[in-house]
């Protein structure tokens, strides 16, 4: 099967389980964010001295399980949640916790506003950009608040966004 279809030529795409939407429906602006913050946590491990790439890696994949639970129609959501597809779990949430807390028993904490790319550290800089795209995500999936069955979806970006901070941060120290 080929990537050109034109079946997107109108206007509108598809939904898995094969509902349409516009392509400017909020869900499909939800789905398509967080496929950025997962480009942009690509060039993180693209540079290959990322403060820790299993970490992205993990986070990547669970970007990937979201795009994908995030690309039902709620009408589908029961239809899904008996599939065998991934969805965003509680304990996901508290796995991010877990790696902010061990990035703050190493000394790094908020002392502020941070200004990406202040001190030359590039890596620290897409980490930032990776981390205002989560923000960025995490807005776009409160707007589907309405029809959003995984209330544990927006608290891993949120999360997910707390740990970008503090890897960037860690960056810039290491």
């Amino acid at each position: 099967m080929s990537i050109v279809t034109r079946r997107g030529d109108n206007g509108h795409s598809d939904l898995l389980f094969g509902k349409r939407l516009p392509k400017t429906d909020a869900r499909f602006e939800a789905v398509g964010t967080i496929d950025e913050l997962n480009a942009a946590l690509g060039l993180v491990r693209a540079r290959g001295e990322a403060v820790t790439n299993s970490l992205i890696d993990r986070l990547q994949e669970k970007l990937v399980g979201l795009m994908g639970e995030l690309a039902v129609h709620p009408d589908d959501a029961q239809r899904y949640a008996d599939s065998d597809y991934p969805s965003i779990t509680p304990e996901d949430v508290v796995s991010l916790e877990r790696e902010a807390a061990a990035i703050e028993d190493e000394g790094i904490s908020f002392k502020g506003w941070a200004r990406p790319g202040a001190n030359g550290n590039v890596e620290g800089a897409q980490l930032d950009v990776a981390r205002t795209v989560c923000r960025r995500a995490e807005r776009r999936v409160l707007a589907l608040s309405a029809d959003l069955s995984n209330p544990a979806i927006p608290l891993f970006l949120n999360r997910t966004s707390d740990l970008l901070w503090l890897l960037a941060r860690k960056s810039e120290r290491d």
